[in-house]
């Protein structure tokens, strides 16, 4: 999907069309008051992919318990350093590599045959934890009543052979419970552990807290905090609030925000700059810059310092609800604090003047931007195509798209709905499917979501030919082949003014 057949491409190179085949405009066109580099530089961010961590070669390669003691056992006799033999991070390693692909039962059965196969080796926390975060990981049935027996059974597996659960081993089991999905599991395995061994330090205990923030509502987490601190003398930290502030900000309740910053005063704590720039983001997000320009103040007065991150913030929130000219005299106020504008900053004060209208303007600031060393990245880029576009600057975004083609970087969901769509109300039909194409070459996203947005454009065509509307070419095209040859039933008729239709999608509403 994403190619158009021969056929189809030999018709739209039909010298009648508007400049069928190519988004480059001609040579002989005017020069302009903008200028776009050729190419991203080298060190785009998101040009070259990242180099990745080549990945250690598997020793077992099989789950077959047979096969990982024959590795085993060939590996103790051939190893020249007695050290080696002892050691138990060696054993430790054999062990995580096994676990990896193995079963529960498996694994402690080839730890086992490891003590016997080497006396010399005794089995440290370390091992014990390897076992404990498979058990927490790989339950076949993680809603049966007994599917805590594993771990169980690795914790009196422990205390059999005098190691004794601590914190470290609290934490390795509700981690690796949590990062499985299975809160509730390890909830009930941090009290069991409180009651049987020791109290987990504030660190599982924020690690749950967070967990249950994503999954459960906050009541439900109150209560944990509140029977954690009456049973079991554990008291919510800094982070602890933090983590809840973040959490109800990003449900939008500012209210019950700003009364858990009364109540981490009133436990002692001092809100730090993580605090309130949560509690600012919370207001950008609902565009509600002034409450966010009030938090900066009672900051400011509180005489917690404002980070790079704060006047991101405040710039992207002014920006977003039309504060452009507030947002830009921050830029003054970050350089007398010594913090100069990144890409974050520049691309929000890009998104506010486009969400005004001043695409031009954005596009001015791309080069103000380079000029100060600063690189811009691919949201950059398909901040300003977006603005562009709905800005009825075809032109200027066909300039734009050009230098992302040519260094390689891809488009974001909103930014290809609105060029494509941009295009088609140009009657640039053929650009249109080629930068179709390049989505889906370039891996911008899904083949499905490149062809939807396609697909949404035709179906306006359509409506505008049932509507009686005239084209000014009497050229209609089948286009049954992007439905696999299904028989659509939608037709491509060239030249239709369907502005009202394209540009008046919800979708295709600029975004931050």
């Amino acid at each position: 999907m994403g190619k158009i057949p021969p056929a189809f491409r030999s018709a739209i190179q039909n010298p009648q069309f508007r400049n069928p085949s190519s988004l480059v405009p001609p040579s002989s066109s005017s020069s302009k008051p903008h200028r776009f580099p050729k190419k991203p530089p080298s060190h785009f961010p998101g040009k070259s992919p990242k180099p990745q961590t080549p990945k250690a070669p598997t020793l077992f390669k099989s789950p077959s318990l047979q096969e990982a003691k024959t590795v085993f056992n060939s590996i103790i006799k051939t190893s020249h350093s007695a050290n080696a033999s002892i050691d138990p991070r060696f054993h430790n390693s054999l062990l995580q590599s096994y676990a990896s692909i193995s079963t529960f039962d498996d694994s402690l059965a080839f730890l086992r045959h490891m003590s016997a196969a080497n006396p010399s080796f005794y089995p440290d926390r370390s091992t014990y934890h390897i076992l404990l975060s498979q058990t927490c990981t790989n339950d076949s049935d993680p809603d049966s009543p007994s599917s805590l027996s594993p771990i169980h059974k690795t914790l009196n597996l422990m205390v059999k052979e005098g190691v004794t659960p601590d914190k470290s081993t609290a934490d390795v089991a509700v981690r690796s419970l949590c990062s499985a999905g299975r809160v509730d599991h390890a909830v009930e395995l941090f009290k069991e552990l409180s009651l049987k061994h020791c109290v987990p330090d504030t660190y599982t205990f924020n690690c749950i807290v967070k967990h249950l923030c994503k999954c459960r509502t906050l009541s439900t987490v109150y209560g944990f905090i509140d029977e954690m601190r009456g049973s079991f003398g554990v008291k919510p930290d800094l982070v602890t609030y933090t983590i809840l502030i973040d959490n109800v900000c990003n449900t939008k309740n500012l209210r019950e925000a700003l009364r858990l910053v009364s109540v981490l005063n009133e436990e002692g704590f001092k809100p730090d700059c993580f605090v309130y720039n949560t509690i600012m983001k919370g207001y950008c997000m609902l565009s509600r810059g002034s409450e966010a320009i009030e938090v900066y103040n009672k900051m400011k007065d509180d005489g917690v310092e404002p980070d790079l991150v704060t006047y991101n913030t405040l710039i992207f929130g002014l920006s977003k609800c039309g504060r452009v000219v507030e947002a830009k005299k921050l830029l003054r106020v970050m350089a007398d604090k010594g913090f100069f504008p990144d890409e974050v900053t520049y691309t929000s004060l890009m998104n506010g003047m486009c969400r005004k209208g001043d695409a031009l303007d954005a596009l001015a600031l791309l080069g103000e931007m380079e000029d100060k060393g600063c690189c811009p990245n691919s949201c950059t880029y398909n901040t300003l195509l977006h603005g562009l576009c709905k800005s009825r600057l075809l032109e200027k975004a066909v300039e734009l798209y050009g230098v992302m083609k040519s260094g390689g970087l891809k488009l974001e969901t909103a930014s290809y709905a609105t060029f494509v769509r941009a295009l088609c109300r140009d009657d640039r039909i053929a650009a249109a499917y080629e930068v179709f194409d390049y989505a889906v070459e370039s891996k911008s996203f899904t083949d499905v979501a490149a062809y939807s947005t396609l697909e949404s454009t035709l179906k306006w065509l359509k409506k505008a030919k049932e509507k009686g509307q005239k084209s000014q070419f009497s050229s209609v095209l089948p286009l049954q082949f992007l439905l696999g040859g299904g028989g659509c039933g939608v037709y491509l008729v060239w030249g239709w003014d369907i502005s009202h239709g394209l540009l008046g999608n919800p979708k295709a509403d600029f975004e931050a």
